[in-house]
């Protein structure tokens, strides 16, 4: 079991004790996620007390898999936005072997949120999705698409306030220059990146916009399947039942972010223009 003194001392962490060295203004408690490039710990500062997330990248396993730039990357992103709806960077630090990068802690996963309670109703749900939208409007505002907007990449706070993260497949546009790139979870993915079409990025994330929004209010996915293949046959020919208890204003704004034409699905502007979401706003 992970706990705070043993892994302050580096035990349990094989090659990557060295590390520790480096993290002394840290105590280190439980993983709360493994991924492919390192993990994610719960952390407290050792003289304030304050509660962080430290995610730990292995340089070798990034190096391996040719991540290197993807890091960089993520790194810039994460220390250009600075945002109420988008988790925090605290600092990043670098040793021979790690990546260590130290982040805002929140309380919980939207998707954790959404299965403890089935679903949500419509107004709780609206001001979730309301602050989603804020997000994403300022991350295409600086250029930052997020290609990755999924209830686990979606956080909350002790306050109830959703905190953007999942920042690995972001990537900065530029004028002219299209993305083309698989990114993304496959029940969240647009049809035009299934296709391999070129495309701009806010389109996409509008479309994942709709995905999350039509789960938070079903507790359920629009698309899905057990084998890829049919879920993505699914998702390009983009039929999916909205429930009948869903209000009229609520199913014409997610039919319209779920239009597998990029140009003819909503933007981020015409979204907040809706009359669901203007409700409370």
């Amino acid at each position: 079991m992970d706990g705070g003194a043993g892994e302050g001392s580096g035990a349990g962490e094989g090659s990557g004790a060295g590390m520790f060295l480096f993290l002394t203004n840290y105590k280190l408690g439980k993983t709360v996620s493994i991924s492919m490039l390192g993990k994610k710990k719960v952390a407290k500062h050792v003289l304030t007390g304050q509660k962080v997330i430290i995610e730990i990248f292995n340089r070798r396993k990034i190096k391996s898999m040719e991540m290197e730039e993807q890091v960089k990357l993520e790194l810039e992103i994460l220390r250009l936005l600075k945002h109420p709806r988008i988790i925090e960077l605290y600092e990043v630090i670098e040793t021979p072997s790690h990546i260590c990068v130290v982040m805002e802690y929140t309380s919980k996963e939207l998707f954790d949120y959404v299965i403890e309670k089935g679903r949500l109703e419509e107004d709780e749900a609206r001001n979730i999705f309301q602050q989603i939208i804020s997000g994403v409007e300022y991350c295409h505002n600086n250029m930052v698409v997020h290609r990755d907007l999924r209830p686990e990449n979606i956080h909350l706070d002790f306050n109830g306030d959703v905190k953007i993260t999942g920042f690995g497949w972001s990537n900065i546009m530029n004028g002219g220059h299209f993305l083309k790139t698989s990114c993304g979870s496959p029940n969240y993915v647009a049809p035009e990146v299934i296709c391999g079409k070129l495309d701009s990025g806010p389109e996409v994330d509008v479309w994942s916009c709709g995905v999350v929004l039509y789960f938070i209010l079903c507790g359920a996915l629009p698309f899905d399947d057990e084998t890829i293949p049919n879920l993505f046959d699914k998702i390009k020919g983009g039929v999916f039942s909205l429930p009948c208890y869903l209000s009229a204003e609520a199913r014409d704004l997610i039919a319209k972010m779920l239009n597998v034409e990029p140009m003819k699905r909503m933007t981020i502007s015409e979204i907040q223009e809706h009359p669901w979401l203007q409700v409370h706003l």
